[in-house]
């Protein structure tokens, strides 16, 4: 008996001393996906920002994504936090989320109270610090306007809007909520580019709403294609590109001109993949086909053949992908194929293959510190 009591105390040592090595393991990954977004490591992978690099290189969901992300970032500044997770002290589950809401000036004694209450306990109280938002201002009903106008010849829309700071604050939430969920294109993902993004949330919150309208008239585009460009009909000019990707899943029909406007051809009026098409392209790809993305939100049946070079709309040669990757397809050079086994594949605009996830037998470099200790702890 006593034999068995020592072998199981040795049993509870090494998981011990197991779960400090993975502790110190899980700070060396965070220390070095901080480092990943202060040199931006992470922009030529096809990702729209750091959490979706992550999600897509690692394997995990978005939401731990972000989480490891914020954790990463903040243990720059916390060394009390990042000593407990290395020693053992706090788990990598309640790590995550002190970070969320622990600062310099309080983060011992957080350690210290963190260590006494469950993993959920420690998630409540980052979950009140989230919700603490800004206080809404009942306003006048009356004065509110909304008005927009084109100019540059019709190539800029305006908007201007006067409402009562109630309703304003829905607009704003509305805003920024989808501003969270519409992907960032390649060089926006800074703070500096937060206009940019309220504007495409705008659209995206319009697309939406016209995308739940029964009537099919109402979603189509005319695309007038001349020698070097092309053009919306009663709407601006437009790339090539641009219409290559509005004619992947819009009702569109071509009027070829030529040099002085006349009309050459007029193709036929198409529409986009009928309700059962989509519905089995959506349970077929079940999410965005980049590799490690999986987006639900805001995707697309891409034409493998484009449908402007000859593609037919089928299963076969249709592809779900979120507009991020729609837009890197269509106007940033990405390229996809879909071999005879099936498999998509995707390959970057120098036309050397995309593969997701990390490098096969990579390891740490020398230049991050965590190395001796992952190998003293070994």
């Amino acid at each position: 008996m006593f034999e068995g009591m020592a072998q199981g105390r040795r049993a509870v040592a090494a998981a011990d001393a197991a779960h400090a090595w993975v502790g110190q393991a899980q700070r060396g990954m965070l220390r070095a996906i901080a480092e990943v977004g202060r040199t931006d490591g992470w922009r030529a992978d096809g990702a729209r920002d750091l959490p979706h690099w992550v999600s897509m290189r690692y394997g995990i969901s978005t939401w731990k994504a972000t989480r490891w992300v914020g954790a990463a970032r903040a243990l720059e500044h916390l060394p009390r936090v990042s000593e407990a997770l290395c020693s053992g002290e706090l788990s990598i589950d309640k790590v995550l989320e002190l970070c969320r809401f622990a600062t310099p000036r309080d983060e011992a004694g957080l350690v210290r109270w963190a260590a006494e209450v469950s993993v959920a306990s420690v998630r409540h109280r980052g979950d009140v610090a989230a919700r603490a938002c800004r206080e809404e201002v009942a306003g006048a009903e009356r004065c509110r306007s909304l008005e927009w106008w084109y100019r540059q010849e019709g190539r800029r829309f305006g908007l201007y809007a006067d409402l009562p700071a109630a309703q304003g604050a829905v607009v704003e939430r509305a805003l920024e909520q989808m501003a969270e969920r519409v992907p960032a294109m390649p060089g926006e993902d800074h703070p500096h580019f937060a206009p940019e993004r309220w504007a495409d949330a705008l659209v995206a919150i319009c697309s939406a709403t016209l995308a739940a309208d029964p009537d099919p008239d109402r979603a189509t585009v005319v695309v007038h294609l001349q020698p070097g460009g092309a053009e919306l009909e009663d709407g601006p000019a437009i790339f090539p590109e641009t219409a290559d990707r509005l004619a992947c899943d819009a009702r569109v029909q071509l009027v070829v001109e030529d040099a002085s406007g006349d009309a050459l051809r007029v193709g036929p009026l198409t529409r986009t993949p009928p309700a059962w098409m989509v519905r089995q392209l959506r349970y077929r790809d079940r999410g965005c086909r980049f590799p490690g993305c999986g987006t639900r939100a805001f995707t697309h049946a891409h034409h493998i053949v484009w449908w402007g070079h000859g593609g037919r709309t089928e299963l076969s040669n249709l592809v779900l992908v979120c507009s991020f990757h729609h837009r890197l397809v269509h106007e940033h050079g990405w390229r996809i194929r879909r071999e005879d086994d099936g498999q998509v594949r995707w390959s970057r605009p120098d036309g050397t293959r995309y593969r997701a996830g990390p490098s096969a037998g990579a390891r740490p470099d020398d230049d991050l510190d965590d190395r001796t200790v992952l190998t003293a702890a070994v």
